[in-house]
């Protein structure tokens, strides 16, 4: 008999399927590629079932659905609703990474705790992790993972603080850590956040910068930081694209990791658990967690 095809259906509440997402799976392995667009919460259930009856219960690992759009819980939700639709012995692989943000984000996570343990002899637990970008995809996934790794984390509000606490009232009730939300929508306000800090992640809008010389030079107690944009300019000035624990230029210890370091990790993440859906005897249900493990052994 010959090999079941391999199959991904790629969900998105948007009214596109990230090309980034489709050609990653491709080079993967998936032979049949299917997007769907607009889709609502209500609909994952039917598409779920029409996929796994249609196959034999041995072919479900062979049988995968890739949650996309721009909204983290909205994904973790869609990929909750697919898990709650399977009929046992029935199974698909499930991979959640909206916007590509959740493989960033452990790719940022995981390149930080390399040069912080390498450059700074740190780890995670205790650390104060300051979050710009915080509402953001990227910025949330990656607060929740430093936080679940024992880091004390603030997220920034640029514009009022109702957005935030949102964001950390969601990660308390789904993943029980505690995040401080903490208004960054003054000069002064956003200093003495930074004073406070002994790693940020700059994960705001591309071509906004978040962090000047200036601030960086008075952060006296910080170590790393991290931008994910790699849009001129910079989020942290002087932030090379490809820095990766180098010191930022007019700091004296501050080291920088840059998008380009931290893209490389992504990339690989996002292809090594496409492949994995393809290649693990059992199915697989996959989101940011899975992604740091996997982010984490890139870079070890």
């Amino acid at each position: 008999m010959s090999q079941p095809t391999p199959i991904l259906h790629m969900l998105s509440p948007q009214k596109h399927v990230s090309p980034f997402d489709v050609n990653m799976a491709a080079d993967a392995g998936f032979k049949v590629i299917i997007p769907y667009i607009n889709v609502e919460g209500s609909e994952i259930t039917g598409l779920v079932q029409d996929a796994i009856f249609s196959r034999p219960p041995d072919y479900g690992r062979r049988t995968g659905f890739f949650f996309g759009g721009k909204d983290a819980i909205q994904a973790l939700d869609m990929i909750q609703s697919a898990k709650d639709a399977l009929v046992p012995p029935f199974q698909v692989s499930t991979f959640a990474d909206p916007a590509g943000s959740f493989t960033t984000a452990a790719g940022m996570v995981a390149c930080v705790e390399k040069v912080l343990k390498e450059k700074h002899n740190r780890g995670w637990d205790g650390i104060n992790v300051t979050i710009f970008g915080a509402t953001g995809v990227v910025g949330f996934a990656s607060a929740v993972i430093a936080a679940l790794e024992g880091a004390k984390v603030k997220m920034v509000a640029h514009r009022g603080v109702e957005r935030v606490f949102k964001a950390a009232e969601a990660a308390k009730e789904r993943f029980g850590v505690d995040m401080e939300p903490v208004p960054g929508d003054t000069p002064e306000k956003k200093a003495a956040i930074v004073a406070d800090a002994e790693v940020v992640f700059a994960a705001a809008a591309a071509g906004v910068q978040v962090l000047s010389t200036a601030e960086l030079q008075s952060a006296k107690n910080l170590l790393v930081t991290a931008d994910v944009n790699a849009v001129p300019p910079p989020g942290v000035e002087g932030m090379d694209l490809f820095m990766n624990g180098d010191v930022l230029p007019g700091c004296t210890r501050t080291s920088g990791v840059g998008p380009l370091a931290i893209g490389d990790i992504k990339y690989k993440t996002q292809a090594g658990l496409f492949t994995r859906m393809l290649n693990d005897s059992e199915a697989l249900h996959l989101d940011f967690r899975d992604a740091f493990k996997l982010a984490r052994s890139f870079v070890a």
